[in-house]
């Protein structure tokens, strides 16, 4: 095994990278993880070894080191590191053919009653086809993928874009068993009342 040099950085989340360079691991941590239990730090060294020599993860490892990043402090610390480190880029919500505060407005009347506060809306830089919309919960911030900002997009497609980061915000990330839990049941369900959920779907396969 060659010699380690491991560091803990000031990063935004909670990274963990290693490089191999000039027979040294390079091993560099998230600050979040230093005090750590032991274990974790086992939990840690085993994942990052086998991924850099493409062997098997050991499911006992993988298990502790998640168990202790989905824990309730730690991810209210991840939350609030993102918040005070973290930078967020703001555009406009104005599109060249849909105003996503406006599809905002409408869908939290037609849906919500009127009763959920508006986040800050955004098209994104690009036109990422990857990821097409996101609710960034540390900034409050909905981020709509700017493919969409055409005249030929279906307005069900934008809405149900919106709808979906909306349903994130009114059913927050919770932690079950260790797990991460994005999308539960009442999320799911929700969704389903979409009107023309068909339609939009069908749509962003196209994509």
């Amino acid at each position: 095994m060659p010699p380690f040099d491991v560091r803990f950085r000031r990063f935004t989340s909670l990274n963990t990278t290693i490089r191999l360079r000039e027979g040294r691991l390079h091993v560099r941590l998230s600050d979040l993880l230093e005090q750590a239990p032991e274990s974790v730090h086992h939990a840690i060294a085993h994942i990052l070894i086998a991924k850099i020599y493409k062997k098997p993860i050991a499911p006992f490892h993988a298990d502790r080191y998640r168990r202790h990043v989905s824990s309730e402090a730690v991810s209210r610390q991840a939350e609030h590191i993102r918040q005070t480190r973290g930078r967020k880029r703001i555009l406009t919500h104005e599109g060249h053919y849909y105003d996503l505060n406006e599809v905002f407005d409408t869908l939290n009347t037609r849906f919500f009653h009127g009763l959920l506060g508006r986040p800050v809306l955004t098209w994104s830089a690009h036109h990422a086809r990857r990821m097409l919309g996101h609710y960034d919960a540390a900034h409050n911030t909905i981020v709509v993928s700017r493919v969409f900002d055409r005249p030929d997009t279906p307005r069900a497609a934008v809405e149900y874009l919106v709808y979906h980061e909306m349903l994130h915000l009114k059913h927050p990330v919770r932690v079950k068993a260790g797990r991460r839990c994005v999308h539960s049941r009442e999320f799911q369900a929700e969704e389903r009342l979409f009107p023309h959920l068909d339609e939009a779907k069908a749509y962003l396969r196209r994509l």
